[in-house]
């Protein structure tokens, strides 16, 4: 790629892994990722839990209400997996259009999780439907046992969770979603087929040190937590690759900045608004500008057997920097804005700017 690139078109890119919470805070967040992606896969973490048919056919009505006018944005839903998912109602929700995947959550492993699978022998019966009907499974990929570090938990739960799932059930499909570690890297790669991986937009740039950069850095606080900088040289290696294993989920969470900024604030951080400014700097500085539309773009919709956008985005890149607010006001209250601790210079062109804060 040219150093001197001021323009990148790509077919209009898509999020594989979306929060767009609800009520208030869904109407002031859902034109943020409508803006630039044509679909996403929206999380189903409400309170309660989105684990019917019916509920993701109501919960997508709200998403479409809370769309700009004019919106093409389209929300890929999930259903929350409990260890009472009735799997004749989840089978007849994909066959329907309702629902694209199902999300698996290790109970107590992140925000509202507390409906999520303790004993993974009950889900296997449905799992094994699962996989006769070609319903992908999406997995958050942590152990939740206090004896395991925060920080191992993912590598952890690929030895004694996922593994034994996969080799129990031939033929499923599975996301390992936002992954953090060259562990998760290397699982995905070395699995002959029907494993992928997503990665987030800030564990490409975050590390576990920015979390505790000069004071408690709250807005920096996910889970998966942020991994040691390996593990960061390792995603980006693994996104900018080319490799059609990985491709984006941005995981992009808001919570009103009372919630992360509190005595225990909530794990979670909001990308949506500037992501693809974020990926353009990442991808260009491992030169590897040609091959951002592969992991935005590509590689999602091949792994999930859908087809890729018709329409196209184009990048540009400005002298000045980007002006972008620090924050998003909703009904909800304010949400703070990913800051990646760099000067944006790549913009989705027509995209009018902020004014600067």
């Amino acid at each position: 790629m040219t150093p001197d690139l001021t323009e990148l078109t790509l077919i209009r890119p898509d999020d594989w892994h979306l929060h767009l919470r609800d009520g208030d805070m869904l109407k002031g967040i859902a034109p943020e990722s409508a803006r630039d992606f044509g679909r996403a896969i929206v999380m189903p973490n409400l309170v309660p839990p989105v684990v019917t048919g019916q509920q993701a056919r109501a919960y997508r009505d709200r998403i479409m209400a809370a769309l700009p006018a004019g919106s093409a944005f389209r929300p890929l839903m999930t259903l929350y997996l409990t260890e009472e998912t009735d799997a004749d109602d989840l089978i007849a929700a994909h066959d329907a259009g309702i629902v694209t995947a199902v999300k698996l959550y290790p109970a107590g492993a992140t925000t509202n999780s507390a409906s999520g699978v303790r004993d993974f022998d009950k889900v296997q019966p449905v799992l094994e439907r699962m996989a006769e009907a070609g319903v992908p499974l999406c997995v958050h990929g942590e152990v939740t046992d206090p004896d395991v570090d925060i920080f191992d938990r993912e590598a952890v739960f690929i030895d004694n969770v996922l593994d034994p799932i996969r080799r129990r059930t031939p033929g499923l499909k599975v996301t390992l979603e936002h992954v953090t570690t060259q562990d998760g890297v290397d699982y995905i790669r070395d699995a002959s087929a029907g494993i992928a991986g997503s990665i987030t937009t800030h564990h490409l740039i975050i590390n576990r040190n920015n979390l505790f950069a000069g004071g408690l850095r709250p807005h920096y606080y996910c889970l998966p937590i942020a991994k040691r900088e390996a593990h960061r040289v390792a995603l980006v290696e693994a996104a900018t690759s080319g490799d059609p294993r990985f491709f984006l989920g941005t995981d992009s969470a808001p919570h009103a900045d009372p919630a992360k900024e509190s005595g225990c604030g909530c794990a979670g951080v909001f990308s949506a608004t500037n992501t693809l400014a974020c990926l353009a700097h990442v991808f260009e500085a491992a030169e590897a500008l040609d091959r951002l539309e592969f992991f935005t773009s590509r590689n999602g919709p091949a792994h999930y057997g859908l087809p890729e956008n018709e329409d196209t985005i184009t990048l540009q890149r400005t002298p000045e920097p980007l002006a972008l607010p620090a924050k998003i006001e909703t009904g909800a209250g304010p949400v703070t804005l990913f800051d990646p601790g760099f000067a944006l210079h790549w913009r989705v062109k027509d995209t009018p700017q902020e004014p600067a804060q």
